[in-house]
């Protein structure tokens, strides 16, 4: 399970957007003080831990189903030209996905593995540099250059270690409610590592160090989130988002000289998702709007296809009879998410 953290960061920056979004009208004052007070760079500084459970996830290769714990950190900042999201997560899989050296199919007497991620988003909004509204028309709200990096580390056997970045477009569409949908086509670039893809694994062959640099991709994020407004007054606590990234194949890493395409064969198009969250937020039912989002309790679905862009039916690590269906993952997951 990589990316998990692409579904936690979807959410926290739609519910910052929203709620940074009534700044600046409501809360001016009638009349201008004598001397205004010089404007913070940030105008908006939200950071936020999380923790999580993932019920039925999988793991290419080792498990089609596992559970995970999750600890998060994210922050998220608003300035004169563009956002900055940082998400860095902990996650801790039970034994069904064992820690190195432990053999793939154990399942008793080992630890179960523990995985990094983090990743980085920046949009600088074509409105702003440019000091126009020529990119707001209609419900498009802006156009924003987007660039990212993700990166990951996992002590399993597989010993994977992504790099990504990712370069393009974001289009951020107005929503009711003070909701918002984004969509950001983009160019995707990644290099890993595959410790079965050295000599120790493939008698005579084999990358020397397991490295997979894999070639450029398109990819497609997006995310929305919306106040459930519609809601009488008494049950305005409620609000959904949700997120999905497409990536497209990225061929195989290597070269058949180095791993022969039956241990290695051409990746597919990754289907990452959450299509739907559901966010009750505890601290405005228990202390009042002035407290909004302050914890937030949360329930998802996610779906994932094609993990890693491992093809679920052809790759050996996803049609094994042992972790049949290991690449593709459809979980409940729920959380706890605190303001500080």
């Amino acid at each position: 399970m990589v990316h998990s953290a692409r579904s936690l960061a979807a959410a926290f920056a739609s519910l910052v957007l929203m709620s940074s979004g009534d700044a600046f009208a409501a809360d001016l004052p009638v009349k201008a003080p004598a001397a205004a007070a010089e404007a913070p760079f940030f105008f908006v500084n939200d950071n936020r831990l999380t923790y999580a459970y993932a019920f039925t996830g999988s793991y290419p290769g080792l498990a089609n189903q596992t559970a995970s714990q999750v600890a998060a950190f994210t922050h998220f900042d608003a300035w004169a030209y563009g956002t900055n999201l940082i998400n860095l997560q902990l996650i801790e899989y039970d034994h069904a996905t064992p820690v190195s050296p432990c053999p793939v199919l154990q399942r008793t007497g080992c630890s179960g593995a523990t995985e990094f991620y983090g990743l980085i988003r920046s949009t600088f909004g074509f409105n702003q540099i440019f000091n126009t509204q020529a990119f707001s028309i209609g419900p498009l709200h802006n156009v924003s250059f987007e660039v990212g990096v993700d990166g990951e580390a996992m002590n399993t056997l597989l010993a994977p270690n992504k790099k990504a970045v990712v370069a393009g477009l974001q289009f951020a569409f107005d929503l009711p409610y003070k909701g918002f949908f984004n969509v950001a086509p983009l160019l995707y670039k990644e290099t890993n590592h595959n410790a079965f893809l050295t000599p120790a694994f493939i008698a005579g062959a084999g990358i020397v160090d397991g490295v997979l640099d894999y070639r450029p991709t398109w990819a497609v994020e997006v995310n929305y989130y919306m106040d459930l407004g519609f809601l009488p007054p008494q049950l305005q606590y409620f609000a959904i988002s949700g997120r999905a990234g497409w990536y497209g194949p990225k061929g195989t890493g290597t070269t058949t000289a180095q791993a022969p395409l039956a241990a290695q064969p051409p990746t597919a198009i990754e289907l990452n998702s959450e299509p739907i969250r559901l966010t009750f937020d505890a601290s405005k039912a228990a202390w009042g709007p002035k407290y909004s989002h302050f914890v937030d309790l949360w329930v998802a679905y996610r779906y994932w296809q094609n993990k890693f862009g491992l093809d679920h039916n052809v790759h050996p690590a996803c049609v094994a009879p042992a972790t049949n269906r290991s690449c593709t993952e459809s979980s409940l997951y729920s959380g706890i998410t605190v303001k500080f």
